[in-house]
């Protein structure tokens, strides 16, 4: 029976991390992983995820703003789809997954950051928590030792940045995860 799932957590709770080992422990038992990533995210390489603490990579297939999920499914069939920086998905591929898990009843599990560096919920992630069957946090701690729920964006002297462009493409040197009451004590 297929179901769709939403596993989140802020920067550094290890979700890629997570998502590589769901995938192995799929393709120990048989079944064919489809595993994709959005297409803006070219960091470790055009059709490549990699977790951030290096452990483990693997290859996907990079889909676009304007792909559609059924489209992509039907082209690469599988048992189940692991989607990564699923909140840079948009609302209608969402959607899509969706219709993915009811048409052939596999499951879809997607990983990604619930917020942007604002503390705003991302396209993706917004409709997700709206639709999922599943919803999991993926915990991380801020540097006071409580809960981090905030992907804040620091600049290279390492001060707190709250403006900008909402997606920014980097690897952990512009990003920390922190408690929201952290995060707007922070200038």
């Amino acid at each position: 029976m297929g179901k769709l799932y939403f596993k989140y957590g802020a920067i550094g709770s290890s979700k890629t991390a997570s998502l590589l080992m769901t995938k192995y422990n799929y393709e120990q038992k048989g079944f064919k992983v489809l595993l994709i990533k959005p297409a803006m995210d070219t960091r470790d390489g055009e059709n490549v995820v990699r977790s951030g603490v290096g452990l483990a990579s693997a290859e996907a297939v990079p889909v676009s703003e304007t792909d559609n999920m059924v489209d992509v499914y039907l082209r690469y069939k599988s048992h189940v789809i692991l989607v990564d920086e699923a909140q840079f998905l948009k609302e209608e591929q969402v959607n899509q997954l969706h219709e993915v898990v009811d048409m052939y009843e596999i499951p879809v599990i997607c990983y990604g950051l619930m917020t942007d560096f604002t503390s705003h919920l991302y396209e993706g992630s917004k409709r997700l928590v709206e639709i999922a069957e599943s919803l999991d946090e993926i915990k991380t701690v801020c540097t006071c030792g409580r809960k981090a729920t905030v992907n804040a964006r620091i600049n290279a002297s390492r001060r707190l940045v709250k403006t900008g462009e909402q997606v920014e493409m980097s690897g952990g040197d512009r990003y920390i995860s922190l408690c929201y009451k952290c995060w707007s004590m922070l200038k």
